[in-house]
């Protein structure tokens, strides 16, 4: 089985990676390769983001890896947290508060259409990096629903869905969600080669 590092150390997306990959890859954390750095986000892009990490990866460990760099974009607030979704309320990454930012910052909006979107950036090799892009829209509730996903998953209804991911099985949002449709990309991609 090939083994492919996941530049990432984020117990969620490793899960949800895991899943999407379904045992054709052997897919490996940052801790597994003895990476314990935190590994800077300087760009202003997903892609820009995605890329960053997979080569600070892949020119320091040698493994062939791919990172990816998601987020919310709310439009009404012009994109908003974009890449700054997981720090949205502040640097320690807490989804509680980062929620309850976005439900004031939305508190006298009605237009609450958003979108989540993944860019996955795949290093292989000597081979020139390769982009996966994924996205889903939807709409921001006034109110948490669900005790599921993480993230602003209790917040976010995708288009035509009654409930929100956080009330979805793991099976059902990866069957839609943003990062999902790029893993899909990426698995295409590594099937054909």
């Amino acid at each position: 089985m090939k083994e492919l590092v996941f530049a990432s150390n984020n117990a969620n997306k490793l899960r949800e990676l895991r899943e999407l990959l379904d045992g054709k890859y052997m897919v490996l954390s940052l801790s597994d390769i003895g990476c314990h750095d935190d590994i800077p986000e300087e760009s202003d892009s997903f892609e820009g983001n995605a890329l960053g990490k997979a080569l600070w990866v892949k020119e320091r460990y040698g493994y062939d890896c791919f990172a990816d760099d998601s987020g919310l974009e709310v439009f009404a607030l012009g994109g908003e947290p974009g890449i700054y979704s997981a720090r949205y309320a502040g640097c320690d990454h807490d989804s509680a508060a980062n929620n309850a930012k976005l439900l004031e910052r939305l508190e006298n909006i009605n237009d609450r259409r958003a979108r989540f979107r993944t860019a996955i950036a795949l290093v292989c090799g000597d081979k020139q990096p390769i982009f996966f892009n994924g996205y889903v829209d939807g709409e921001i509730l006034k109110e948490e629903h669900g005790a599921g996903g993480f993230g602003y998953d209790p917040l976010f209804r995708p288009d035509g869905w009654d409930k929100t991911f956080a009330e979805a099985s793991p099976e059902e949002k990866n069957a839609v969600s943003h990062r999902g449709m790029a893993v899909r990309k990426l698995v295409a991609y590594l099937e054909a080669k």
